[in-house]
């Protein structure tokens, strides 16, 4: 019989690919602190294992992570974690390059309108010229890859650079819109408000990191 809408259970969520005994002292309870602390040690094992190995196709498999098991996973395990943490930090790169990925070409046309207003910022991204949905792409990557493979900070700053820019470019297009698509142009304002939060907050990360602090 053919199960409706309604009925079909829930589909499982592939587990993350970390050791069993890694999550153990966890397992049996939701107590907030519990939840907390498993996404912590998730996220040290990532970047600790990332960064010991020299074999960069365990680094791309870590940047495709979100690709293999689903964003909304990795979602489960970080996303409510604090903006200032490691698995608050590896969470906001990883949205923002599924972001990135979903539309790279909108997401070029913004970077390209904000990159003359925030020089600096779009140096420290390092996105190649010109910035087309393939530079951006390739931008989403590599800033992922540095977080596994380089330098922490430096790749938090990175994203929180292209933030900055892709803001900007928002507010300007919001600008150009306001008159004919209103409702369009506050959208745009709004997304641009959030985006130089998620800079603020990747800006933070990486001052933590530094001081040896983000945990």
């Amino acid at each position: 019989m053919n199960e409706g809408p309604g009925n079909r259970a829930p589909r499982p969520h592939k587990p993350l690919p970390f050791a069993p005994a890694d999550f153990e002292p966890f397992t049996g309870g939701t107590d907030p602190a519990r939840v907390s602390e498993a996404a912590h040690l998730a996220a040290r094992a990532l970047v600790r294992g990332g960064r010991e190995s020299n074999d960069p196709a365990i680094t791309k498999r870590l940047v495709k992570l979100a690709d293999r098991q689903g964003l909304e996973a990795i979602a489960e395990m970080w996303a409510a974690s604090p903006a200032r943490s490691l698995p608050g930090a590896l969470w906001r790169l990883y949205a923002l390059r599924a972001a990135t990925l979903r539309d790279p070409e909108g997401i070029s046309i913004f970077f390209r309108a904000g990159q003359h207003r925030a020089q600096v910022a779009n140096a420290v991204a390092g996105v190649a010229e010109p910035p087309g949905a393939e530079e951006i792409t390739t931008m989403a990557d590599a800033i992922l890859s540095g977080a596994f493979d380089g330098d922490f900070d430096v790749a938090l700053e990175r994203s929180a650079a292209f933030c900055r820019v892709v803001a900007l470019g928002q507010a300007s297009v919001a600008v150009d819109r306001k008159a004919a698509h209103p409702e369009h142009a506050q959208a745009l304002n709004k997304k641009a408000h959030q985006l130089v939060r998620t800079a603020e907050d990747l800006e933070g990360a990486a001052a933590s990191w530094r001081k040896g602090e983000l945990d």
